[in-house]
């Protein structure tokens, strides 16, 4: 495998979030960006090159059965900010959140063949911009605060329930030639002891933040990117998503539409 194709899985989940937070976005829960920290510690991956340890990195990351995703994500159709925090798992389960702008907050939770959403006021507003305000308002009155349900095999799911596809985004990122990855410093990621790549393709610059305990999972990527900018923090990995069906009323829109 080439480490180009570590980046390039990143970049997939980028592209990912980008095209599924305008049907949905939100305040992420708990998310955001991971601190990472310069700390002093013995050499990690002694006598192994950058392209070495972006190998291992790609080789446990992909082999994970599940993880989180948080993070900063630019929206090319709004020219806006996407802030995501998903956990998700080879299953096709996930649950999380997603926010555009800090405009409201929209939950997703996937389970078997259902996909499950619950907007606040702000966010159904924010997305319903431009329309007449009766329909902002009967939108509103309808679903804010309410979780709603549909078939997570149907058309309107489908942008939302492609993200939960972490088989996709670990299994179908291919690397794109030569780069130059070099080592960095030691640091911490949210207080797990990582190492930092610095990768090199063209004009664009990344960043990546791989651990230096236990497997050598992925913890942070950033990218300098014109095309493709943003930052994404990668945890838990390998542990349960959680993705249960909410309990209460539940608004059934395959029955609402018929």
């Amino acid at each position: 495998m080439r480490r180009t194709t570590l980046v390039a899985l990143c970049l997939t989940a980028v592209t990912t979030a980008s095209l599924t937070g305008c049907q949905s976005g939100t305040d992420g829960g708990g998310g955001g960006a991971a601190a990472a920290t310069a700390s002093a510690s013995a050499e990690p991956f002694a006598g192994l090159s950058g392209d070495e340890i972006a190998d291992r990195a790609l080789k446990a990351t992909t082999g994970a059965r599940s993880l989180r995703m948080t993070g900063d994500v630019a929206d090319d159709e709004s020219g806006g900010t996407i802030r995501i925090d998903m956990a998700m798992d080879r299953q096709g389960e996930c649950a999380g959140t997603m926010s555009l702008d800090g405009q409201g907050e929209a939950e997703l939770i996937k389970t078997g063949d259902t996909l499950y959403m619950k907007y606040d006021e702000r966010f159904l507003r924010a997305q319903s911009e431009g329309e007449p305000k009766a329909d902002t308002d009967a939108a509103v009155a309808l679903l804010a605060g309410r979780w709603t349900k549909t078939s997570a095999t149907g058309q309107d799911a489908e942008d939302m329930t492609g993200f939960c596809d972490l088989d996709a985004m670990l299994d179908d990122a291919e690397g794109s030639g030569s780069t130059d990855v070099t080592r960095g410093k030691t640091t911490t990621v949210d207080g797990t002891p990582a190492i930092v790549l610095h990768e090199k393709d063209g004009t664009d610059r990344t960043t990546l933040y791989v651990a230096t305990e236990g497997e050598p999972y992925l913890l942070r990527f950033e990218s300098a990117s014109e095309k493709d900018p943003g930052a994404l923090t990668f945890s838990a990995y390998d542990e349960p998503v959680g993705a249960k069906a909410p309990t209460g009323k539940i608004l059934d829109l395959d029955a609402l539409t018929g």
